[in-house]
């Protein structure tokens, strides 16, 4: 087997033109296919993004008392929920598939 130049990977702007770049590319010219690297990605954390949500006081108050209770952020507490709910109506569109 013939040893093979391994280009290197162009440096980008935004993750738009590299999700753009890497859609085209061959990776096997960018990397040594036949000697990969490990990597721990078990510590990377997904990406968050801010909102501004609008609560009537009493709700957030009341989410406050039960993340109090509970000893989390109230934040927190609102996304354990939020995901809850979603993974449920989740399992209920694809169970009436």
């Amino acid at each position: 087997m013939k040893n093979k130049k391994i280009k290197p990977v162009p440096k980008f702007v935004n993750e738009k033109d590299e999700k753009k770049f890497w859609e085209k590319a061959d990776t096997s010219e960018y990397f040594d296919l036949n000697n990969p690297i490990e990597m721990d990605l078990s510590k990377l954390k997904p990406s968050t993004e801010s909102i501004s949500l609008r609560l009537p006081s009493h709700m957030l108050g009341r989410i406050k008392e039960l993340a109090n209770a509970q000893d989390v952020p109230y934040q927190s507490l609102m996304k354990t929920y939020l995901a809850r709910q979603i993974s449920s109506e989740s399992r209920l569109k694809n169970a009436g598939r």
